[in-house]
């Protein structure tokens, strides 16, 4: 595996040197999509709606998972991790 680590770093750099737009497709996307891929950018309006609603959805999902990993409050007492320790307690006969 430690072989492995130079090949995949190059790879992953050159990746990023591969993935930005090209000077025509700069060109022909949409103005605020320039630079981000080659190829054709939104067209219509369903297009736009359908990539905020995937940014907004990551953005929810980041903020949530970073809440939840700072602040777990896992010493609540209706915290599933309680709930499941104590129906278990319960039923094998623990302290």
């Amino acid at each position: 595996m430690k072989r492995l680590i130079p090949i995949y770093s190059i790879l992953f750099g050159l990746g990023h040197q591969v993935a930005w737009a090209c000077d025509l497709c700069k060109k022909n996307q949409p103005k605020g999509f320039e630079n981000i891929t080659h190829g054709q950018g939104p067209t219509g309006n369903m297009d736009y709606i359908i990539t905020w609603s995937a940014i907004l959805l990551v953005i929810v999902t980041l903020f949530f998972s970073i809440k939840f990993l700072v602040r777990p409050r896992e010493h609540e007492p209706d915290h599933i991790k309680n709930i499941v320790w104590d129906h278990n307690l319960r039923e094998h006969g623990g302290q």
